[in-house]
């Protein structure tokens, strides 16, 4: 039992680790709050039940960050930043306050919300803001964002009252309202949409561009003194006061409680508001009001003795299945999204949630005109908790994505060993204009220029009907110009130029652009060195296919039915007409030290990671996206995040550009 006990342990720190570093250092979790707290609640269990399998490096034991270099510049702690000790049920808090009750005199407590944003310690020197430290990791050294603090809605430069020195913590958040008005600037940019308001304060506040920090609206409110010279305080109430007097913004509408009932009524009010608030809480707090009572109880190595944080289970409310509409992503993926009769949730209206798959929906057994539970943790995005089965309607049928494509009506089938359910034609127009960004990208046809906004509009003007119409739109350089779709004579030129030297790109790039599923670059490199030609592979039995290495049969089906496809064979067609290269030169080199290593390539380089990928395939390796127990190499660049935790946690060897410089030229 001690051994399964061990495995499980160690299986969980990994797993907690990993999320850590996502949360804390990258501000892009995988996972909501909820499911975050339930893999700790395990771990701490199985920590209780076998103490002699605790560790110090464990995540229970420890702040979950780590400090980040923004800028090269990181600060020591002057007051350690540690975190709340996390519980989540009404016996938890009575046993917390019982226990703080027959451990001090007349002891009081302050119950106060629980902000959902990140820690900033604010340092005053005679009264002005000199510095702003995040929190780090927690105990020795966090970051310095000075100048982005100063941007914060409601912070005060220089305070009145000119103490000596005045350390005090806050909570960086964004507003709801702020949000939205981020979120779709990105959308309309074309660029990446924030999970939700906390990862957006985070990423704003590391930003180097302080102005970012002011037009996004981020905001602080503080909740704790952490160090003082020139004037003592009896309590933190008294403590919050004073931060009041002098303009500065205190977390809202605190109450101050002397009895276990006392402070579950005020987690329930804080509760009862929290979806009518303009941010986001995850929890209240619960802390010792008397400042001398909390130095007498001290603190853990990871948790303060004097406080807990507790945590409301996920939102939920009840609605109306109305409708199950389906939509094809870019890759050709049949995605169910269900509609439903519109409700609040941590203060927002939603009316749609993903239903994900055709295994989603059969484990919910879920059908239109039922009754649902709609939830969230922490996120922008619902999730469907399960269907209220006893309120259900009579005969009502179960619902069925189908063999066809919702968009264009061709087969769609279900890929084996997988959930998905693709559409099967390779000119479907919900897929189009994904299949064409991927062909010109830099790791396919690498053609310069190629942008989003000309692929729309070629596709829009019926110029563009599959890949290969890329190669004759030289033809219609007149009517291109006149329209104005790439720009002007100078613009369009430029790019049916590129669009021609890419005509003689190796052939593996040709491959890695058609979109396949599951063949990227490597996989393209490697079936280009068996086969030669884009033809002898288009020809191949599934079984010759898998006899290329690290291709496996999924991916030789994949190959197989596409290029059964009769429109696959008119592209090629088209291609070839072109004069678009199908055949791989002959290379002429030996095996280099490299040949079948995999690389990962991860953070900033200062060459481009398209030149170090190049020089990794000519030489014989691979590179993949993900780290895994395959990889031979991870080549970390400045600010690499998960995937060079993930290295380490995997002991995957991790070279340094220079070390990466000397490998590729021995």
């Amino acid at each position: 039992m001690a051994d399964s006990a061990k495995q499980q342990i160690e299986k969980l720190r990994i797993e907690i680790n990993y999320h850590n570093n996502l949360y804390y250092n990258d501000d892009a979790p995988e996972i909501t709050d909820y499911e975050y707290d339930q893999l700790m609640l395990k771990l701490k269990a199985l920590e209780k039940q076998y103490p002699e399998l605790v560790t110090l490096d464990s995540p229970t034991q420890k702040v979950g960050g780590t400090a980040k270099r923004i800028a090269g510049v990181l600060i020591k702690h002057d007051v350690p930043m540690l975190s709340l000790q996390d519980v989540f049920s009404k016996t938890e808090i009575d046993a917390f306050v019982e226990s703080m009750q027959s451990e001090l005199t007349a002891c009081r407590f302050t119950v106060e919300e629980k902000i959902d944003g990140l820690s900033l310690a604010l340092r005053y020197y005679d009264g002005v803001l000199k510095m702003a430290v995040t929190r780090g990791d927690g105990i020795v050294e966090g970051e310095d964002v000075t100048a982005n603090a100063l941007n914060l809605t409601g912070i005060k430069r220089e305070l009145a009252d000119k103490l000596p020195y005045l350390e005090v913590r806050g909570e960086v958040y964004m507003p709801r309202k702020a949000f939205d008005a981020v979120n779709k600037a990105q959308a309309e940019q074309g660029k990446k949409i924030f999970a939700n308001p906390r990862n957006c304060a985070a990423g704003t506040l590391r930003q180097l561009d302080s102005r970012i920090v002011k037009r996004r609206q981020l905001a602080i409110f503080l909740f704790n003194l952490q160090k003082i010279e020139g004037r003592k305080f009896l309590s933190h109430a008294a403590s919050l006061e004073y931060f009041k007097q002098q303009g500065l913004p205190i977390v809202h509408d605190y109450i101050i409680c002397t009895t276990k009932e006392e402070v579950w009524q005020a987690i329930t009010e804080i509760g009862a508001r929290r979806g009518k608030l303009p941010y986001d809480i995850d929890g209240a707090v619960v802390k010792v009001d008397n400042l001398e009572q909390r130095q007498a109880l001290g603190n853990t190595a990871k948790v303060p003795r004097w406080a807990v944080a507790y945590k409301y289970p996920p939102e939920e409310r009840e609605t109306k299945l109305l409708a199950i509409n389906l939509s094809v992503g870019r890759t050709g993926r049949i995605t169910p999204t269900a509609v439903f009769e519109p409700i609040q949730l941590c203060g927002t209206t939603v009316e749609r949630a993903t239903l994900h798959n055709q295994d989603f929906i059969d484990s919910l057994d879920i059908r239109i005109g039922d009754i649902i539970r709609v939830y969230k943790s922490g996120e922008i995005i619902p999730k469907i908790r399960c269907v209220e089965k006893e309120k259900r309607q009579a005969d009502l049928p179960k619902f069925v994505i189908g063999d066809k494509c919702p968009v264009c009506g061709a087969l769609a089938i279900r890929e084996e060993n997988t959930a998905d359910i693709k559409c099967t034609n390779i000119n479907c127009p919900a897929q189009l204009d994904g299949r064409i960004i991927n062909f010109v990208g830099r790791g396919a046809m690498d053609i310069k220029g190629f942008g989003e906004k000309y692929i729309k509009s070629l596709i829009a003007s019926k110029y563009i009907v599959d890949i290969a119409d890329i190669y004759y739109l030289k033809q219609y350089r007149r009517e291109l110009i006149e329209k104005g779709i790439i720009g002007k004579e100078k613009n369009t030129d430029k790019l049916l130029e590129r669009i021609e030297a890419s005509r003689i790109n190796e052939p593996w790039r040709l491959l890695a652009g058609m979109g396949i599923p599951n063949i990227g670059k490597a996989a393209a490199q490697s079936l280009l060195d068996y086969f030669h030609s884009i033809d002898r592979l288009a020809d191949a039995s599934v079984e010759e296919i898998e006899t290329v290495k690290d291709i496996g049969n999924i991916s030789a089906e994949s190959l197989y039915r596409f290029f059964r496809s009769a429109k696959t064979r008119q592209m090629l067609d088209k291609l070839r007409s072109a004069g678009v290269n199908m055949t791989e030169r002959e290379k002429g080199q030996a095996a280099s030290s490299i040949t079948g290593k995999t690389f990962v390539l991860t953070g900033t380089l200062s060459m481009s990671r398209t030149s170090a990928a190049d020089k990794i395939i000519q030489l014989g390796g691979k590179v993949s996206g993900s780290v895994s127990g395959k990889t031979d190499y991870v080549v970390a660049g400045e600010n690499a995040g998960s995937k060079l935790f993930k290295a380490q946690q995997l002991n995957v060897t991790v070279l340094n550009e220079t070390e990466f410089t000397e490998l590729i030229n021995k």
